[in-house]
This record gives C-alpha cells, sequence and structure tokens, in this order.
C-alpha cells in the first residue's frame, strides 16, 4: 500500500506521534493509525495511506452537495477515500466513512488523474465529499492546485472539524464549502459524533470573514435529537451575528442508519418548520433536503420574492438569473453563477 508522508504532524516524548490535522489530536504510537484510519506511524514519521486512493467516483449534481448558490444547474465530479475523523453514529456514508483503506477497494488517480477525469466528462468542479475530506488534505492540496490551474473549481464537503493552521493549507485552492453544522448543542457533537461543537463555529467563521471561499450549511435534522424550534432558533440567531443572511441554508432528513436505526425518519413538517423559522429570523436562502419539496428547493429573490430557480430533487427546471440578479427586480443574489 502506497504510503505518502504527511503534513501537520510532530513527535512527542515515548515514540507517539502527535497529528495536528484537526482538534482530535491524535498521538499515535508506532504502527497504529489515528482516529481517520488513514494516517499512521510508520518508524516515527506520519504518512497518509489515503493519498491517491479514492473510492471511487461519480458524476453528481452540484445541488446533491447540496450547494444552490454555486454553479447552479452543472455537474460535479465528485469522490472521496475510506476513513473520517468524526464518528457520527447517524453516519449516512459510514460504508465508506468507517472503512479501511485496502487495495481491494479503492482505486489509484493522481491529483493530475482527477483533474484529467473533471476534463473528460466536461464537470465545471470537483468535489471532495462522501467521508470528511479534512483527512486527505495533503490529496486535496494537490488536486485542487491542479484544478485551478486548468480553471476547474475545487468543493468541500465538509463537517468544518480542521485545525486552524492546518485550515489555512487544506483551503488554499477551494472555491466552495458546504459544512455540516450537525447541531447546536454540545452534548448533541460531544455524544453522537465525539467531536466539538465550538471548532466547527470557528471554521465557519473563518471561512466566511477570512476567505474567498463560497459557503453553505448544511443540518441534517434529527426526530429529538437536534429538531426542536429552540435549537434551531439559536443556530439561525448564531449564524445571522456572525456569518450574515445571505449563507444558504439546507435542512435535510435523517433516514435510520448505521448506529441510529432505532429512529424515525424526519418528518416533512419539521423540515418545513425550520425553513420557515430560518426565514422569519432574516436567513435569506434557505433550503429542504432529502425529501420531494419544490418550494423548499426553489431559489427566491429576498427582495421581491420572485421564483428564480426552481428545481425538482436535484434537477434545475428552470434558471431565469441574468448574470446572477433578478430578472425581475435586478437585485444581486448572493452566490457564484455563470
Amino acid at each position: 500500500m502506497k504510503k505518502v508522508l504527511a503534513k501537520w504532524w510532530e513527535p512527542t516524548d515515548n515514540d507517539r506521534i502527535l497529528c495536528t490535522l484537526c482538534p482530535r489530536y491524535c498521538k499515535i504510537g508506532e504502527g497504529q493509525p489515528g482516529f481517520c484510519f488513514i494516517r499512521q506511524n510508520h518508524d516515527g514519521k506520519l504518512y497518509t495511506i489515503g493519498y491517491g486512493k479514492p473510492t471511487g467516483f461519480a458524476i453528481d449534481p452540484i445541488e446533491k452537495k447540496p450547494l444552490n448558490h454555486f454553479l447552479p444547474g452543472t455537474e460535479i465530479l465528485s469522490f472521496g477515500t475510506a476513513g473520517c475523523n468524526l464518528g457520527c453514529k447517524f453516519c449516512q456514508n459510514w460504508s465508506m466513512s468507517k472503512a479501511k483503506l485496502d487495495d481491494s477497494n479503492s482505486l489509484n488517480a493522481s491529483p493530475e488523474d482527477v483533474v484529467k477525469l473533471a476534463k473528460q466528462h466536461g464537470t465545471p468542479s470537483i468535489a471532495f465529499t462522501y467521508n470528511d475530506p479534512t483527512i486527505f488534505g495533503e490529496y486535496v492540496i494537490d488536486i485542487s492546485k491542479v484544478a485551478r490551474e486548468e480553471k476547474i473549481k475545487s468543493v468541500m464537503v465538509t463537517a468544518g472539524y480542521i485545525d486552524k493552521k492546518a485550515r489555512k493549507d487544506v483551503y488554499k485552492y477551494i472555491d466552495a464549502a458546504n459544512v455540516d453544522l450537525k447541531a447546536f448543542t454540545e452534548r448533541f457533537y460531544h455524544k453522537l459524533t465525539f467531536s466539538h461543537l465550538d471548532d466547527v463555529l470557528d471554521t465557519l467563521t473563518w471561512l466566511k470573514n477570512e476567505t474567498d471561499v463560497w459557503i453553505e450549511i448544511t443540518t441534517l435534522l434529527i426526530p429529538d435529537e437536534n429538531d426542536s424550534s429552540e435549537e434551531i432558533q439559536k443556530e439561525c440567531d448564531w449564524i445571522l451575528n456572525n456569518l450574515g443572511d445571505s449563507v444558504p441554508l439546507h435542512f435535510t432528513a435523517f433516514h435510520p442508519d448505521f448506529k441510529m436505526r432505532d429512529k424515525d425518519r424526519t418528518p416533512e413538517r419539521t423540515l418545513t418548520k425550520a425553513r420557515k423559522i430560518a426565514l422569519s429570523s432574516g436567513i435569506k436562502y434557505c433550503y429542504v433536503g432529502n425529501i420531494h419539496h419544490t418550494e423548499g428547493q426553489t431559489t427566491y429573490c429576498a427582495n421581491c420574492n420572485e421564483k428564480l430557480i426552481k428545481r425538482n430533487w436535484h434537477s434545475v427546471t428552470s434558471n431565469i438569473l441574468i448574470d446572477g440578479k433578478c430578472k425581475k427586480c435586478g437585485k444581486v443574489i448572493d452566490g457564484v453563477f455563470n
């Protein structure tokens, strides 16, 4: 199995390595992996075995990421690797995020190969997704750098759980990100993801205020865990106060999976309630996902309420934006548009 020397680590006493890529800060013994599986200590050095080893590629509509204000209606080349630095009990992609990388379930693809594949299929952007791309940050950097040289955009689909120093490297050539804000309580993060809320909020604030990365936020609403009106209101208030009113917010439906098969699916009424709270709070753009809901998947002008981009699930059926502006009133719509 190919090993590539990792970034973001330092040796410690007692022959362990401290991985500084994410706030988990794993101390890794000789021959052992970190929590994510794919960063390993060999002979006193940290290696990433996920570099150049995607578990498969797909061509997706960009709305599936979900990104509704970044090149809407286009396709995106999507891939991930094995492993993850979170331990979400409700993971919808657990067959990948909890897999250990081996030659039987992965491919070989250099950064140049990935960009070439995007060009062959005519996709204007590449998504690092399925598992959290933070853990293969070295690969992300090299692919996104080559992609930018070829005028192809790069997208992170991530939980935002990354070290403050490492993120400056990982996001250097990234154009857009959808960040999972999984809940708005530390209890939820600690109990159900084995991570911490404040680190994710810090990443969101940094992305919005200190980078040019276009961001959208997704919250998967799980019955009786993070779907109360009070928690949704607190989340919306925080977004408005720290990120502003122009960051699109997606509320998506949970389905029973992985270690949370005892929960029911999220009712449609929960999603529409959350969307109403967000819009009433002053968030300009709020969507619902994982259900078929025409109104909740349509982009409206925040000024005159004109229907600008109509969607059927992940397919754009109508787009009347003109140079990123409302056709009716001329208001500029926040986002990155063709």
